[in-house]
């Protein structure tokens, strides 16, 4: 029974866990502070990931590009830095003004933001 009630415990916590990962950022000033080092692109097709920025931290869930900039870095499940050279960056984004078009490029760059 305690098995059972196990799996089936893991089992929720997986199918949930996008939603678990809020995309909460907060802008570092300091590259030696930040989580992920960020390159803006200005075309959608060099990015990694494709980016809506989020009026309310509600709208920012789970790990599909949308953000919202917190004001203090202990609010935030991400703290960035943009760089001004792509080969400095872990991850390059394009920023979308349509929520429908944020996503993931590279899925293999996926972790970085989790």
């Amino acid at each position: 029974m305690k098995k059972t009630a196990l799996l089936i415990f893991l089992f929720i916590i997986s199918c949930c866990s996008s939603f678990l990962y809020a995309q909460k950022v907060y802008v570092s000033n300091y590259s030696s502070e930040a989580d992920v080092k960020v390159y803006i692109t200005k075309y959608s097709s060099e990015a990694d990931l494709i980016v809506y920025e989020c009026d309310y931290s509600s709208e920012a869930t789970g790990n599909e590009g949308k953000w919202f900039y917190c004001s203090y870095s202990s609010e935030a499940q991400k703290k960035i830095y943009f760089t001004e050279y792509s080969s400095e960056a872990d991850l390059k984004v394009y920023f979308t003004k349509y929520s429908s078009e944020a996503g993931w490029k590279d899925q293999s760059k996926k972790h970085l933001m989790y």
